[in-house]
């Protein structure tokens, strides 16, 4: 692993700093990180064209900490808040979606360790990716029924041996770890984490999606791969942030696509000297129709930033109420105050829900209109414009608006939440979650 060495003696960090949740400015964290997405940026259009994969461009972020920005500062991180870590994400993804893409999971994992970053176990995990580590996906399966999974883990010594082969293993091609969703000897879900590089472990470069082709979304094998057991976590309960977190991540990224989108057209349209004679202006950048489209989508870049901005802030508001709840008097943790915690929970994965049922479809709109300012001159391979629509689609392909259309639609009607937010004991009534399991791929 090339990780930045960024090491923070256990013995210095008190329980003060652990809970110190200040986020640094705005202003100061797109300084920090802007010269690196402008670099990412400058070969994004080649890497497309050329079929590369952004390997490099996955050091850079190693390097400048942005794999890290979530992480306290007090454990050698960023101190970033959620809706700042997902403004970032927007930018990255106007570089680079692939990048942000392919980060969806690292930075889920981040999150749950973050969330009891009290605990030694989690201390250890957020200083790893301080230090460089990634973390890559491991959920779904082409086969079998989803959150029932063939890959699984048995006993051996003081340990566990993993085998089985995942797709949708998005980041792997890039991570130094890959978390897992095992089914165990007994029939339960758990979650593994285990080295890329560990003996068993191929990562294989076979995703065919004709969209976020560099994402590194392909098959991972384990055979007979040993699994420490304290790397063996059992399902987690339902949770309306958790899902929300990696629905947001999509949310991000199509945001940066929009705008992408809308500074290459902009761009082509002030160079552009041709134009129709039916057009109403010499040139098309006077021309009031062409200026109506890239007006329509630079509102909707701005709306769709907005909107995840928004989505996220609510996130941060529950996260830190968790954390609060967490590390305060046990006095303090009545049945009312977790009955209302949870309420806020699952309205922040409504909200989250409601956000991905509009913004994807005006992402899918504005990446097709696109093309309205240029002719056949828009679509010239060259140009790759038609990389914005397949991304876009693509990423709204991996949860359908129609399930979401009606979770909402049954939740305003009949007051019930979506079944992946309840609780522990409802949860595994359905069939359980794992940590992994929760990430809706």
């Amino acid at each position: 692993m090339s990780h930045t060495a960024r090491s923070i003696d256990s013995a210095a960090i008190t329980d003060e700093q652990v809970a110190d949740d200040q986020a640094p400015d705005d202003q100061a964290l797109l300084a920090r990180f802007t010269p690196v997405f402008q670099r990412i940026a400058e070969g994004a259009l080649a890497r497309e064209r050329a079929g590369q994969h952004p390997t490099e461009a996955v050091q850079w972020l190693r390097e400048s900490g942005f794999t890290a920005v979530r992480v306290p500062r007090a454990l050698g991180g960023g101190g970033a808040s959620l809706r700042q870590l997902h403004l970032l994400l927007i930018a990255l993804a106007a570089a680079d979606s692939n990048l942000s893409h392919a980060l969806r999971v690292h930075f889920r994992f981040t999150e749950g360790h973050w969330s009891q970053r009290d605990l030694p176990e989690s201390q250890k995990w957020l200083r790893r990716i301080a230090d460089g580590a990634v973390i890559g996906a491991g959920n779904a399966e082409r086969t079998g029924e989803h959150g029932k999974f063939a890959t699984n883990i048995r006993r051996q010594g003081d340990g566990y041996v993993l085998n089985g082969q995942k797709y949708y293993t998005t980041g792997s091609l890039y991570a130094d770890y890959v978390s897992v969703s095992v089914t165990t000897e007994n029939g339960e879900l758990a979650t593994v984490v285990v080295g890329t590089r560990a003996p068993g472990v191929e990562v294989v470069d076979d995703w065919v999606g004709f969209g976020q082709k560099g994402s590194g979304s392909g098959t991972t094998v384990f055979r007979d791969t040993p699994v420490d057991a304290a790397n063996v976590a059992p399902p987690v309960g339902g949770s309306g942030a958790r899902w929300a977190h990696v629905q947001l991540s999509h949310l991000a990224t199509t945001a940066g696509i929009v705008r992408r989108a809308t500074d290459e057209i902009t761009d082509f349209v002030k160079q552009r000297a041709r134009t129709y004679r039916q057009a109403s202006a010499a040139i098309a950048k006077d021309d009031p129709l062409i200026q109506a489209v890239v007006g329509r989508a630079d509102a909707t870049a701005y709306a769709l930033q907005a909107i995840v901005l928004q989505a996220a802030a609510t996130l941060d508001d529950v996260a830190n109420a968790q954390w609060a709840l967490r590390v305060g008097p046990p006095a303090a943790r009545t049945e009312a105050a977790l009955a209302a915690l949870k309420e806020r929970d699952i309205e922040a994965g409504l909200d989250t829900y409601r956000a991905q049922a509009v913004v994807f479809e005006l992402a899918l709109k504005t990446t097709t209109e696109i093309f309205e300012v240029g002719g056949s001159s828009a679509v010239d391979r060259n140009r790759h414009l038609d990389r914005h629509w397949r991304n876009v689609r693509t990423l709204a392909s991996h949860n359908p608006l129609i399930y979401r259309h009606r979770q909402l639609g049954e939740n305003r009607l009949n007051g019930n939440p979506p079944y992946n937010f309840l609780s522990n004991t409802q949860t595994a009534a359905l069939g359980g979650e794992s940590e992994d399991a929760a990430l809706g791929v």
